[in-house]
């Protein structure tokens, strides 16, 4: 099995959100439903359904983001509003492998609009390229101006 690139994955709905909330927690934690709606104090059989129909209580949302270890459905909430969503970055050096990651999907991004002018590219797989590049490029912005003071690296 292939594992899935998680940085790369963008939700089109409330309900691929949620999904991919659940697929990241039971690839990266191994957490079954079950486990994830006891770590949420609810019932499994109301996660399932809040799962199926995308209609989760959002005062829920942290809680259930903060059980699977990952944010997509914030994510999918503020971009759906129009609004561009990036990590905070720590202020911490850049690997020359994140230069190369941004370099490419520039480029990647890139060939894709050129595509899609031409009529040969998909309006939502180019929409997508686009946003993961103004992403990085405001996560390198933010990180270039926090550089000065770094925060405290606790994860290391």
């Amino acid at each position: 099995m292939i594992r899935r690139d998680w940085k790369r994955q963008r939700p089109h709905s409330l309900v691929h959100a949620l999904r991919l909330c659940k697929e990241f927690a039971q690839e990266r934690h191994n957490l079954s439903v079950e486990r994830i709606a006891d770590r949420m104090g609810v019932s499994h059989d109301c996660l399932y359904k809040w799962l199926a129909t995308g209609r989760l209580p959002a005062i829920q949302l942290p809680t259930f983001e903060l059980a699977c270890g990952c944010t997509y459905a914030s994510a999918w909430l503020a971009t759906a509003s129009g609004k561009l969503v990036i990590d905070l970055p720590k202020g911490a050096k850049t690997h020359a492998s994140d230069l190369v990651e941004f370099n490419t999907g520039f480029a990647e991004a890139l060939q894709l609009l050129n595509d899609f002018h031409a009529g040969t590219a998909d309006a939502q797989a180019t929409l997508q390229a686009l946003q993961r590049h103004l992403e990085q490029a405001a996560w390198h912005h933010a990180n270039v101006a926090k550089h000065a003071t770094p925060e405290l690296d606790f994860e290391s």
